[in-house]
């Protein structure tokens, strides 16, 4: 319960050193749980209480003892002079006591959960919005590296300036209003870098804008998809004219495939082709290989066994793990992006 209200401190307008008090009172409390009855009246000197609150002063400890009263968290019942104590019978056991009542954790256990759960949304809300800015920035910044590296025409200089605004922003603490519209404007910077390339270079895509701000994120040896995700979640291979990712940064954060085509691969088609001709090879079962289609698309599909062909010395069973991320693409939490991104950034760290 303590852990709970201090999730939740902010809702009740409660201070670390609130909870300091808190703390120390509550380990006053015989029991390791809450039980109603006289227990419940915990009823330390200030001496005692001081000294479990960290040696505080008397003066700061009344302050945040009246801090708790107020909100509602404990209770205080004072003896007719004053003094905190308990009355026993012959048994021993407590008949009554005058101190602090600490029966708001136990009656109102259910309202603290409730605000603590509350404040856990929100800090989940606020991590993730941060978090689509944070994958915005990098794919915006690693697209303009490849542009400029590749010679395409556009306002590079603008593009990163902006990228080095919007870095700068990032480190400040936001709150949700300001990484909002932090986010409009690295999608406008992430637009303004894609149209920087050609059309046929181009991925169509699709999805919707509530998909647009979800990625998937693993742990695993053979996960890509901790990586920024630059296109939006695929839901049933619906194809748009919205363009994305460019098929030259696929090649080229893919570049084993060269060796089993015949031809540069300039196409969409063609990268299809070959992904459908190497998923035999890689032990992908034609089931496997079209509900992957079906689900993510045949370009996205194809982008993925692109992908899993140049890291292939790290997946134990493609054909598991095409099916793990065609899983979460049904469910609207994978897109081949990261994946891109992550081999791009290896075959970069080569490079240099």
């Amino acid at each position: 319960m303590f852990r709970t209200i201090c999730t939740a401190r902010t809702v009740f307008g409660l201070t670390d050193r609130d909870l300091t008090v808190l703390n120390a009172l509550i380990s006053f409390y015989p029991n390791s749980e809450l039980q109603d009855g006289p227990a419940l009246i915990v009823f330390p000197s200030n001496a005692s209480l001081a000294e479990r609150a960290h040696g505080m002063a008397e003066s700061t400890l009344r302050r945040h003892l009246a801090a708790l009263v107020r909100v509602g968290v404990i209770l205080r019942h004072d003896s007719p002079n004053g003094k905190r104590y308990a009355a026993r019978g012959r048994d021993g056991t407590v008949t009554h006591a005058f101190g602090f009542d600490l029966r708001p954790l136990l009656h109102r256990a259910n309202e603290f959960a409730d605000a603590a759960e509350e404040v856990k949304q929100a800090q989940e809300a606020l991590r993730r919005a941060r978090e689509v800015c944070v994958l915005k920035l990098r794919d915006c910044t690693k697209l303009a590296a490849y542009g400029r590296e590749e010679g395409l025409p556009a306002r590079w200089d603008a593009i990163e300036d902006g990228a080095r605004l919007c870095r700068r922003a990032l480190r400040r603490k936001l709150g949700m209003e300001e990484l909002a519209d932090l986010s409009e404007e690295l999608s406008a910077l992430l637009q303004q870098t894609l149209a920087a390339f050609p059309p046929n270079q181009t991925q169509e895509k699709s999805g919707n804008d509530g998909q647009n701000e979800r990625h998937y994120q693993n742990s695993k040896p053979d996960s890509f998809e901790s990586e920024p995700c630059l296109e939006n979640q695929e839901g049933q291979g619906e194809q748009s004219d919205e363009r994305t990712l460019p098929l030259a940064v696929v090649v080229k954060a893919c570049p084993d495939l060269q060796d089993y085509v015949q031809d540069p691969i300039r196409h969409w088609h063609q990268l299809v082709v070959a992904a459908d001709m190497l998923r035999g090879m890689m032990g992908i079962s034609p089931d496997a290989w079209d509900e992957a289609c079906e689900i993510m698309g045949r370009d996205r599909a194809a982008i993925v066994v692109a992908c899993m062909l140049q890291r292939m010395a790290q997946i134990n069973s493609p054909g598991g793990y095409i099916r793990s991320l065609t899983t979460k693409a049904r469910a609207g939490a994978f897109s081949p992006g990261p994946m891109v991104m992550a081999l791009l950034n290896t075959t970069n760290a080569t490079a240099a």
